[in-house]
């Protein structure tokens, strides 16, 4: 039996309920990489959009809370790679730790910036702006070579990861 719907205001709260209000939109799961001075990171992201097709450009928002924040706000190049649906593992290993490299055949893009092939879809980027936005800052990114595989995606949604279902 469904629950009844629930109307509150934005206060600290009810910031758990926001969140779940929030997690009500199912997203695709990547997992976005940059190169840095002292080597590849990596981070588990559900902020991801497409922006524009002419020219090519994409989003994503790091959290400012993020101990990899700095090394994602300052890159020029990063590389978004979408996660297929038996990618569960590799989601919950860059959300933990920034140097996973170790579960995937890593090798520099075009660009520099850390690339797997094993995904259901890859995007190599160039910075175009960086937004302000509260707790999270908006990369708009230049997109310079795409990678597109093929399988069904991971999805992260109610705070549970899962997969589509296609033709309900």
């Amino acid at each position: 039996m469904d629950t009844p719907s629930q109307v509150f205001e934005t206060t600290v709260e009810n910031q758990r309920p926001y969140r779940n209000a929030l997690g009500s939109f199912s997203t695709g799961v990547t997992v976005v990489t940059v190169m840095t001075d002292t080597g590849p990171v990596g981070m588990t992201a559900n902020s991801f959009a497409s922006v524009s097709l002419d020219p090519p450009m994409v989003l994503w928002s790091p959290a400012k809370s993020s101990d990899r924040f700095t090394a994602f706000s300052q890159a020029t190049h990063y590389a978004i790679h979408v996660l297929r649906h038996d990618q569960h593992a590799l989601a919950l290993e860059f959300a933990q730790r920034a140097d996973a490299f170790d579960l995937v055949a890593m090798q520099n893009g075009q660009n520099g910036a850390p690339i797997f092939d094993d995904c259901l879809a890859r995007f190599e980027c160039t910075t175009a702006a960086a937004h302000d936005a509260g707790d999270h800052v908006i990369m708009v990114g230049n997109v310079t070579r795409v990678l597109l595989g093929t399988g069904a995606p991971l999805i992260f949604s109610q705070r549970d990861y899962g997969t589509f279902a296609a033709g309900i």
